[in-house]
This record gives structure tokens, sequence and C-alpha cells, in this order.
């Protein structure tokens, strides 16, 4: 469902981007039309998904649980639930590695170039890009690091990079730490 989701936001953008296209006039009814049916589908997803993880008890924690963190709203909190179930049973590195956001370095003799994120699932990332945003407006600890780093030199997308990775390792401590509290 969470795919799904993922898939008709990603075709709502894209109609979106061609009504405003030069030469859309013709065709700008027909795309409309389109357009609101994807805007409810995706309503309706996001109800259906809402409905199913109400009705399930550890999704539901799991949920409530993410949406502690400041930054992390239903959406993400859905779909951090659904593109990366293993949160809470993972270390701090598989974690970052599993996201996609863990640093790999460029080295090469006396070269030491910036370490780059690579790998992962892209969903994850694509989804903590927009809560890490939020969270480096909203989240006390997470805003005071931010900025340390945009003080230090750090390029913002690297700044921004590494809230997304700090806001994963929250996530994957609060579910495991909701988990243990659950089974003791």
């Amino acid at each position: 469902m969470a795919s799904a989701r993922r898939d008709l936001v990603t075709q709502r953008t894209a109609m979106i981007n061609r009504l405003k296209a030069p030469g859309a006039e013709p065709v700008a009814k027909r795309l409309r039309i389109v357009l609101a049916a994807l805007e409810q589908t995706i309503k309706d997803l996001g109800r259906d998904m809402a409905a199913l993880i109400k009705n399930h008890a550890p999704l539901k924690n799991v949920s409530q649980t993410l949406q502690t963190i400041p930054g992390v709203g239903p959406v993400t909190a859905l779909e951090l639930t659904a593109f990366m179930p293993e949160l809470g049973t993972l270390t701090r590195r598989q974690a970052a590695a599993l996201a996609g956001l863990a640093p790999h370095p460029r080295q090469s003799g006396g070269h030491d170039g910036y370490r780059r994120t690579q790998g992962g699932r892209q969903t994850v990332k694509t989804t903590l890009f927009m809560a890490a945003m939020a969270a480096a407006r909203f989240h006390p600890q997470l805003a005071s690091f931010h900025q340390r780093l945009r003080n230090n030199g750090k390029k913002p997308l690297v700044a921004l990079t590494a809230v997304m990775r700090k806001l994963i390792l929250i996530a994957n401590a609060k579910i495991r730490d909701a988990l243990s509290l659950q089974l003791s």
C-alpha cells in the first residue's frame, strides 16, 4: 500500500508539472480530471493505511512511537514502518547503512575526499529528507546540531544528511526501547 501511495504521489507531481508546461492548454481539462482522480485515490489509500495501522496493535505502537519524534508526522511514520520494518532490531550502524545514510570514505593515497552516503533503501532516504528539514527547524537537539554543522562550514546538504542519519538512529532507538518495554 505504501509503495502504491508513493507511486501515485509521483504521478500527481508529474501531472501538476504537465499542467504548468507550455502548450498544456488543449489538454488541461483532461489533465485536471486525471489529477482529481489521483488526489482522491491518494486520499483513499491514506485512509485505508491509517485504518490498517489503527487495527494492528504492533504497527500502531511503532507509528505512535515514531510520531513522538519532532519532525516525524503520520506520513513519515507510515512510510518508515512500511519501508523499514526492521527498525528497533538493528544496531546503529546497521540502521544507518540500511537507510543509505552511512558515510563511506573516499580515500586514496594522500587524498581524503568527502564521505558519501550511498546504497541502502532509496525510499527511506527520500522519506527522511522532508522529516529532516522539519527536524532541523523544530527538534531542539537536531536543530542545534544542524546549526552547529552549518556554522562549522558544512554544506547545507551535508548537514541535512547528518540530521537524516540522526533521525533514523533516534527512530531505531525509540522503537527498540518501546519493544523492550512491551516484552517486559
